[in-house]
């Protein structure tokens, strides 16, 4: 009898932790932390293609995030801008799709612009989709898509699942968080029951394309039961 092919995932998505940590370690400013941040982001982004990835999800600004400083949430949307100005070329060459969970329409106007023109510019990419989570909560997220879910008829599991931000997108299989903190944030919280979870102290700065390699790899050797046995 032939060894059944270990499974891989399908979908991971990452919390993003860390990057103002990397900058105090450093004696640097919190901007540069971010700055290196999006730099870790656009090399895990071209792994995830490489790799075969069809979703990747990350938290990039959460409903608790306005909390911050005026001047570094200013800074965090400055560089979402940049990234978005400098990378959308290659990722719509490259087949990938990108996608907003959360509210990004809170932003300021020439944010959610910039944002809309880019979902439009690959929405018929068929590669893997890079799904960006800003303004986003997950409790927020479950209350909405229950409210959805209501008003068309009984409330389900499944039917407030068809209503989540992430729908379209395959069940989530790998949650990674970086820089040590073993918590969840309010991220994927539905979606999350019953992915595998790894918990990384690499900051988020110096996670790589690697490192995500490695999480597949040992994706492949989890049993995943789902309740059974």
């Amino acid at each position: 009898m032939s060894k059944a092919e270990p499974v891989r995932a399908r979908h991971v998505a990452i919390i993003m932790d860390g990057n103002g940590r990397w900058a105090k370690k450093r004696l640097m400013p919190r901007a540069l932390g971010h700055q290196r941040g999006v730099e870790a982001v656009r090399k895990v982004v071209r792994g995830a293609r490489e790799m075969g990835l069809e979703a990747l999800t990350l938290y990039a600004f959460s409903t608790e995030n306005w909390r911050r400083p005026e001047e570094e949430v200013s800074d965090l949307m400055s560089l979402m801008k940049r990234f978005i100005l400098s990378d959308l070329d290659e990722f719509a060459e490259a087949g990938v799709r990108l996608k907003i969970i959360g509210d990004y329409k809170a932003f300021k106007p020439d944010v959610v612009e910039l944002v809309e023109k880019a979902i439009a510019r690959t929405a018929g990419n068929s590669g893997t989709t890079l799904a960006v989570a800003l303004n986003y909560g997950s409790q927020d997220e479950i209350a909405r898509a229950a409210t959805r879910a209501a008003a068309k008829g009984p409330i389900t599991p499944e039917t407030i699942a068809a209503e989540l931000d992430t729908a379209d997108l395959p069940p989530l299989d790998l949650l990674i968080r970086t820089s040590g903190e073993v918590r969840l944030s309010n991220f994927l919280l539905w979606q999350a029951a019953y992915a595998e979870m790894m918990f990384t102290d690499v900051l988020w700065p110096d996670f790589t394309a690697e490192h995500l390699r490695d999480a597949l790899e040992a994706f492949t050797t989890r049993e995943r039961r789902y309740g059974g046995r």
